[in-house]
């Protein structure tokens, strides 16, 4: 049966994480009544983040000026930082990085896998991506293949497994499909690839923070992935262009140990003793060698504060927690939207089996799409569209509420049932949609 508001507001009073809501600087959005299904794309801002900032632009920076390279531990902040987002990833200590874009971090990660593929089957030529996958990533990767005498090979999301064989060097997916919601089965995948002979690079931008991530699967070593990038501006509520994060699996960066490795931005700063200031490059161990300049301070301080939320999750539930309540928010909204907006046209692109969605919901429609999403943002529901024909709401598990799942179905279901979206006004475009 289908929910009303007051069952949506019973769920709220009974959700464990309903305290986690309090983090977030949420005075503008609930004044306006503004329902924000946007966190996926840019999450809300954290209430400690200004002062944080504040603090180390007129405290650390102003005050302490270059001594807090040591004196305020600017030097690991991105060390420090990548260990704090580790458990979101189900990894350990001192194997996650922040550092750069997750373009950049993806060209790192691709380029040693590239290198380690080729000195041990020089045979194997062809990198496969999912051809929906996010555009950014599949122009690195293409540049990376002419540059390197690879083949990319883009595939269609059903075909993905049949595609690997022993021409297969490298298997890159984003676990969850920015477009429609989609989630790999991480294990299952890397599985299959390791199987085939192929290692496997994966961009955990639309996962990272919305549920637990096991790039380790569960145990068995051929589950293990090899390389993962991801953002910090999405459900890390890093802010607005956060830097990344970048991840490999020990065993590589063990044997880039032995060999004297690295990766191809040899930046000062992934020296292995960068303030020798020697004129020949030698990589740092470990995952050190993934870095390359100067950290952006003031971007990890931000960064930071969104990611301690987490440590408020994990002690009202835990990362299975936030899974939970990112599956019951998908799954409310998606019957709530079927069952309201019934005959308005619409066509759920996203899984309807909760095991794999990520934390998302997209609908299609062929004809008004952009002009049905103006419209509905100018009734105070922030969500985006996705060319050529995609609604897509995104649900962050830390404060998005029941509640406003069904306000915003109710608003939705208004702008259709009135025609409003066909207004002219709703058609014209912007530099971002």
């Amino acid at each position: 049966m289908t929910k009303t508001r007051t069952d949506c507001l019973n769920l709220d009073a009974n959700d464990r994480l309903a305290p986690l809501r309090a983090h977030f600087m949420t005075e503008s959005v609930d004044a306006q009544s503004l329902i924000y299904l946007d966190g996926n794309s840019l999450g809300l801002l954290p209430r400690a983040t200004p002062a944080r900032v504040q603090e180390v632009v007129q405290g650390e920076w102003g005050r302490d000026l270059i001594r807090s390279w040591n004196e305020n531990g600017w030097m690991t902040l991105s060390q420090r930082i990548g260990d704090k987002i580790a458990p979101l990833l189900g990894v350990g200590p001192g194997e996650v990085l922040v550092a750069d874009s997750t373009s950049v971090n993806l060209y790192k990660v691709l380029s040693a896998a590239l290198a380690l593929t080729k000195a041990d089957a020089p045979r194997r030529r062809l990198v496969v991506a999912d051809r929906t996958d996010f555009p950014s990533d599949l122009y690195i990767a293409d540049s990376l293949c002419r540059e390197r005498g690879f083949e990319l090979v883009l595939a269609d999301d059903q075909e993905i497994l049949s595609r690997l064989d022993d021409r297969v060097a490298v298997l890159q997916l984003t676990q969850v499909n920015y477009r429609t919601g989609r989630r790999h089965r991480m294990s299952e995948i890397t599985r299959a690839a390791h199987r085939a002979g192929a290692l496997v690079v994966w961009d955990l931008s639309h996962s990272a923070g919305a549920f637990p991530v096991k790039l380790k699967g569960e145990g068995a070593a051929e589950d293990v992935a090899d390389f993962a990038v991801g953002c910090g501006y999405k459900y890390l509520n890093g802010g607005p262009g956060a830097p990344a994060f970048v991840w490999a699996n020990p065993a590589h960066t063990q044997r880039m140990d032995r060999e004297h490795t690295g990766q191809p931005l040899s930046g000062w700063l992934g020296h292995e003793a960068p303030f020798e200031f020697e004129p020949d490059y030698r990589p740092g161990t470990s995952m050190s060698r993934f870095l390359c300049g100067t950290p952006p301070i003031l971007s990890l301080a931000a960064l930071e504060c969104g990611v301690d939320v987490f440590q408020a999750a994990l002690a009202l539930g835990g990362l299975n927690a936030l899974c939970e309540k990112s599956i019951a928010l998908t799954g409310l909204f998606i019957d709530l939207v079927e069952s309201r907006c019934a005959g308005q046209g619409l066509t759920l692109v996203t899984p309807r089996r909760s095991d794999e969605r990520g934390s998302q919901v997209c609908f299609s429609h062929e004809s008004g799409a952009f002009a049905i999403m103006k419209a509905v943002i100018e009734r105070n529901v922030i969500g985006d569209f996705r060319a050529p024909n995609i609604l897509r709401f995104g649900f962050a598990p830390l404060y998005t509420r029941f509640v406003d799942v069904w306000d915003a179905v109710d608003r939705l279901e208004t702008v259709l049932r009135t025609s409003e979206w066909r207004d002219a006004r709703f058609s014209l475009r912007e530099a971002v949609t």
